[in-house]
Formats: structure tokens, sequence, C-alpha cells
């Protein structure tokens, strides 16, 4: 990284999964896409599978799945664990992946709901598909799939 840049990279870095929806998009590593990690860290442990399974679902994401489940109501499996903390940490890990970064919370207020100390979101039962664009003539990225539209109606300069 150059010095006076910031937090971007000249090409990406990180696993795939791991990567928040608009640092694919931007390049720029920012809060909350460290948040988004996060969540999927908390997703991992609460259902003991990797971000992406080789032998499960391979073509579906942890954090698709996950909602998938939550859509269901079935958030929970035969777990050793007390409910509640499992649900609790699954909720606050859709709540940090959340595919719309400004819906993210802090590290702090994740924390706190993880403690107990804080209320959990009201996640939709679907998961939502956020639309990122930076600009008038940039192109439009639906984080649910590999649409790509170009916002500018103009193609022919």
């Amino acid at each position: 990284m150059e010095h006076g840049l910031g937090p971007q990279t000249t090409a990406l870095a990180g696993t795939l999964g791991y990567m928040a929806p608009e640092y694919i998009l931007t390049g720029k590593a920012s809060k909350g896409s460290d948040v988004y990690n996060f969540g999927v860290v908390e997703l991992e442990i609460a259902c003991g599978r990797r971000v992406r399974d080789g032998h499960r679902n391979s073509d579906v994401s942890l954090v698709h799945w996950v909602w998938y489940l939550h859509g269901k109501g079935k958030l929970l499996s035969d777990t050793e664990f007390d409910d509640e903390q499992v649900k609790r940490l699954m909720m606050v890990g859709l709540w940090c992946a959340h595919p719309d970064w400004s819906i993210r919370p802090s590290i702090r207020k994740a924390i706190q709901a993880l403690k107990f100390e804080g209320a959990l979101p009201n996640l939709p039962m679907k998961m939502p598909v956020a639309m990122y664009s930076a600009g008038p003539d940039a192109c439009v990225v639906s984080s649910a799939g590999a649409t790509i539209t170009n916002s500018s109606g103009d193609l022919e300069h």
C-alpha cells in the first residue's frame, strides 16, 4: 500500500465469503467491511460450518444459507449449547453480515447484543438485496447475485 492513499488496495485481498459486498465492488476496506467479516465468523462458530463448505451446498455461501434458515424459522438445529445463546449468535451474525453496510451495527453494539445487554435487530425473513452506486455513471451491483447494470443512459461515448 502506498503512503497517503488510506484504506485502499490495488487488488482485492481476502477470502471469498468473508469479503463484504461493498469491498468486492470498491476495493476499499472499512469499519463496515470489518463488521461483515466478524458476522461471518460468528455464523461459522454458531453453525459449525466453514464459510464455503466443500461437500455441502458448495454453491451457497454461509450467509445466504443461514438467512434462508432464518426465513424458514429453522435457525437452530440439534445443538449441545444453550438455544438462546446460539440463536443470539446467529442473529447478530446475520446483522453484522447484512448486505447493506448502513444497516450493520458497530462492533460495540454487536458485542452488547451478544452479551444480552442490547436488543436483537428485527431482521427481514428474506435476505435483502443491497444496491451499490458510486455516482451517476457508476455500475450498480446487486449483492444477492451477479447482476451488474450501468446506470448511465448513454453508453455510446
